[in-house]
């Protein structure tokens, strides 16, 4: 996802390196050697298309391009230039978010430049056996890895999200919309997707803090059981669905999505089938079809991405463990065993990279107080995870699928596509 499999061919040509930390305080740094040189000229060469320099810690490099470098990878010693030889998917962030490498110039534009230099290389041999053996998302190590992410505390998201506290792609009818407007736009197209009515009932699979389920009783009179498994969002949403007076409408329920157990009208689930694993897809395809109305309808959310490969392992490793971004063949694979049939797929791609854009302008301005909640290095790591979804993003390393589905042979669908994008003013 990040920059990552530009370099790995370097990899045959060292030994593992050890991962990245801190320098001690007052350590000196090693000479640089003939071997350094030869090895950063090789990475350099790697990296070269993207216009990106590798600088060596005695401030020299063998970038030779003829146009001005858009950015500057100065790295602090040699175990960092070997992590980045030998295993750039995890030590590149490593190494950031530790200091032992910096980024001269923006961030954001230089780890682009590397990841769209990247997209289309085949898988490394790191990628080939992560792909083979996986970590499996059961239910005990799905409660963990949400703990590890959704769990960091309410008062950080609330930092650089939007009030609604939506942290999920959201929807710019129109790119000069602010975030709040965005969101709220996407909690609506998905209602609108779903064709909800006032009195049917609804199932959520990961809720996160209950922004879409409180929508959608709030706008649209539906009654909803959402379930999830952190605690921080969990607790959140139950106190705000007392304060706004829709408890008879909405329950929030402390349970993994293979519980829920009820007949409705519509599944909807946003931001979730990226924690699910695809060998999971059976028993998620098998919660639909238990609990759907003949009539029902639904809508899955997710990041996606082409090649089918796995997520980036420093992502898989700091920000987002047990992760995968299916193919949108993948996806669909949910519903071919239980018969629903597929009526709507949408790639808000581009929108989550605004989306992020956001979040990582309002996250900058928050700097200094998520260094006081956490330290240097979690404002790195952050940075680094959101600058370089973006370019993930903008490069079209990953999508934004967006799937409608119901039963095949449910013929109570709209005729066009009308309903999803009504007239303004």
């Amino acid at each position: 996802m990040i920059a990552h499999r530009i370099m790995d061919a370097a990899g045959e040509f060292t030994h593992t390196a050890e991962p990245a930390t801190e320098r001690p305080s007052g350590s000196t740094r090693p000479r640089v050697r003939r071997a350094d040189r030869w090895l950063a000229a090789h990475v350099q060469r790697l990296i070269d298309p993207a216009g990106v320099r590798l600088e060596l810690w005695d401030g020299s490099s063998t970038y030779g391009g003829a146009r001005q470098p858009i950015g500057d990878l100065v790295v602090s010693d040699r175990r960092t230039l070997l992590g980045l030889a030998d295993n750039p998917d995890l030590y590149f962030g490593e190494s950031y978010m530790t200091g032992r490498l910096e980024v001269r110039g923006p961030l954001e534009p230089v780890v682009e430049a590397l990841t769209k230099a990247s997209v289309g290389a085949p898988p490394s041999w790191r990628e080939r056996l992560r792909l083979a053996f996986g970590g499996h998302n059961s239910f005990t190590s799905s409660r963990d890895n949400v703990h590890h992410h959704y769990d960091l505390g309410n008062p950080f998201y609330q930092l650089w999200l939007d009030r609604e506290l939506v942290y999920t792609c959201a929807y710019f009818a129109d790119p000069q919309m602010s975030l709040e407007e965005a969101q709220v736009a996407k909690l609506d197209l998905v209602c609108r997707k779903l064709r909800l009515r006032a009195g049917e009932t609804v199932v959520e699979a990961g809720c996160g803090w209950g922004a879409l389920a409180l929508h959608m009783a709030r706008h649209y009179g539906v009654h909803v059981k959402a379930f999830n498994v952190s605690r921080e969002q969990l607790d959140y949403a139950r106190a705000r669905v007392a304060r706004e007076g829709l408890a008879s409408q909405v329950e929030f329920i402390d349970d993994d999505y293979r519980n829920v157990a009820g007949e409705f009208d519509a599944f909807v689930s946003v931001g979730m089938l990226e924690h699910v694993g695809v060998e999971h897809y059976g028993e998620l395809g098998g919660v639909i079809d238990r609990t759907l109305e003949p009539h029902g309808r639904g809508l899955i959310h997710s990041i996606g991405q082409i090649p089918g490969l796995p997520l980036n392992a420093w992502i898989v490793k700091h920000i987002f463990p047990g992760a995968y971004p299916p193919t949108l063949g993948e996806l669909t694979e949910i519903f071919r065993p239980w018969g629903m049939s597929v009526l709507d797929v949408e790639n808000l791609r581009l929108h989550y990279a605004l989306t992020l854009r956001h979040w990582l302008d309002r996250y900058e301005a928050a700097a200094d107080q998520v260094r006081a909640m956490y330290d240097e290095r979690f404002v790195r790591m952050w940075r680094f995870y959101l600058s370089g979804s973006i370019a993930a993003f903008r490069s079209g390393d990953l999508e934004l699928f967006q799937v409608v589905f119901n039963r095949a042979g449910a013929n109570d669908i709209p005729w066009t596509r009308e309903h999803l994008y009504p007239l303004q003013g």
